[in-house]
């Protein structure tokens, strides 16, 4: 069974920093694609950055330079570090996955249903 359990948020100041972290379990392929998304309210769900298997990464246009998206493999857990913060940034943030088969990759952004899904972690930024 898969899970993913994100933690890290917070309020900040603009300008400030967050990390946030998924810490992913029961992933069974070696290859996957891990996206964080957020979502602020009466707006649309976005994907922010995305990371693969293989450690390729790609960052939404609002979100480069700033955000950087990294994974620690012997720990199995995704991090999203936040710099630089803005008011425009809060949002609940999710980190979200799919296994890939051999014949599978990854897109960007993400065309894919993704079925793994954490329960979200709230950013805040106050101006």
């Amino acid at each position: 069974q898969v899970q993913l359990v994100e933690s890290g948020g917070g309020s900040v100041q603009s300008g400030g920093s967050l990390r946030l972290s998924c810490a992913a379990s029961g992933f069974t392929y070696s290859r996957y694609c891990m996206d964080w998304f957020r979502q602020a309210p009466e707006k649309e769900r976005e994907a922010v950055a995305h990371i693969d298997s293989d450690g390729s990464t790609y960052y939404a246009d609002p979100v480069k330079g700033r955000f950087t998206i990294s994974q620690d493999y012997a720990k199995k857990t995704l991090y999203l570090q936040m710099d630089s913060l803005k008011p425009e940034d809060t949002a609940m943030y999710y980190c979200a996955g799919r296994m890939l088969s051999r014949s599978e990759s990854c897109s960007w952004p993400p065309r894919d249903k993704l079925p793994y899904w954490g329960q979200g972690t709230q950013v805040t930024v106050s101006s």
